[in-house]
């Protein structure tokens, strides 16, 4: 499986490897119930594995971590804790609606030549500092700006619509992205920076991939309004993922701007 390389230094370096487009292994939010008839509590655990919800390589940094209520509140995570292999988080879901729980991320990534030496450098920051970590007289200066998003959602009682966020890529539903059926259609938009994001090809892989010979991964791609659909073959928790670049940099010097975005979706009997 070829996903989303992370590595636990700084949180541009986690980012640029989220939005790697040569990726390695899944990095996901899985959280402990999706659906809840009232206020509850909903455990997360973050990681990034080499099989899909399994905790087997190492945790995901949760400096970007935002938590967003139904009424557009930022939420607080509880009993926060990086372990061996994974992150985890408690929820306290207590308003009617869905949750948005998200790790989102920009950075920048920079290589050159030393001038005196000749030798390759490499140096990652955030997108405002990546310019101060390059010698002014480095030779072959390539930067790449990056941009990630890795969520997942939590309905109490009666879902209520998301607000787009309008930047990088993000996941739109027709309906609740917690209201998913085994044999049941859904169908789903992906935005770029509030636009339809076109002709992209999405990949839905179902959990438990350590007990499977194939991953039985389903290739999607969007139609000219960002959309496409699927058909749930089984009950079970689902791992979305996208990814794309373009040119549409902020930094000094980047020529190109990497993207992704992942979401675990849990689907019903």
């Amino acid at each position: 499986m070829t996903r989303l390389p992370l590595r636990t230094t700084a949180l541009a370096f986690a980012l640029s490897a989220i939005a790697s487009l040569a990726q390695a292994h899944n990095a996901w939010l899985l959280p402990s119930s999706t659906v809840f008839s009232k206020a509850d509590t909903v455990s997360v655990d973050a990681a990034v594995s080499n099989d899909l919800f399994v905790a087997n390589h190492a945790p995901l940094r949760l400096d970007g971590l935002q938590i967003t209520a139904p009424d557009g509140s930022t939420v607080k995570p509880e009993s926060e804790a990086k372990l061996k292999l994974r992150s985890v988080f408690d929820v306290s879901v207590a308003q009617t609606g869905t949750y948005r729980i998200a790790v989102v991320n920009a950075g920048a990534f920079a290589s050159w030549k030393d001038k005196a030496t000749g030798q390759a450098r490499r140096a990652r920051g955030s997108v405002d500092t990546i310019a101060k970590e390059v010698p002014a007289d480095a030779t072959d200066v390539n930067i790449t700006q990056s941009s990630g998003r890795i969520e997942t959602f939590v309905t109490v009682g009666k879902p209520s619509a998301l607000k787009p966020v309008g930047q990088g890529l993000e996941l739109i539903a027709s309906g609740s992205p917690t209201d998913l059926v085994k044999g049941e259609k859904a169908t789903f938009t992906l935005h770029l920076d509030g636009q339809p994001a076109k002709d992209l090809e999405v990949t839905v892989t179902a959990g438990n991939t350590q007990y499977r010979d194939k991953l039985e991964e389903l290739k999607l791609k969007t139609d000219d309004k960002g959309q496409f659909s699927l058909t749930w073959p089984a009950a079970g928790m689902y791992w979305l993922d996208a990814s794309t670049k373009d040119g549409k940099t902020t930094v000094p010097q980047a020529k190109e701007r990497r993207l992704s975005y992942a979401a675990t979706l849990e689907v019903m009997p």
